[in-house]
């Protein structure tokens, strides 16, 4: 199992129930959902990945079960990781997957990488 199937739908009958529109793309090993065509939220192995504020960064830090996300050695602020463990219940889980929704759609989109054409001779 690359990612938690049960904390995946769990998440996903939450975004439903508030943002009716939105994407699932697997990615880094795990399961994004994309939200206005922007990372919103993914589960990754045991965790839920949570894109927010960078402005709340430090203080959902503190918060129990939360530490940052760190692919390359490197923390990217504004993204954190939230263990299942302390999501155990359904508001727990609504918590950070409204603290994602709410900076959705201030957050900035990815760029959209241009395709390279190949023309034959």
């Amino acid at each position: 199992m690359a990612y938690n199937e049960d904390l995946a739908d769990r998440a996903r009958e939450i975004i439903f129930h508030s943002q009716p529109e939105f994407e699932e793309k697997k990615m880094f090993g795990g399961l994004c959902f994309m939200v206005n065509d922007k990372m919103c939220i993914g589960v990754i192995k045991n965790d839920l990945m949570v894109r927010l504020d960078p402005s709340k960064n430090e203080e959902v830090l503190e918060m129990d079960g939360c530490r940052p996300m760190d692919f390359s050695g490197k923390s990217m602020i504004g993204f954190v990781f939230v263990e299942a463990e302390v999501l155990s219940t359904e508001n727990q889980l609504k918590f950070w997957i409204n603290l994602a929704l709410e900076y959705n759609p201030l957050a900035k989109a990815s760029k959209k990488k241009s395709k390279v054409k190949i023309l034959s001779r």
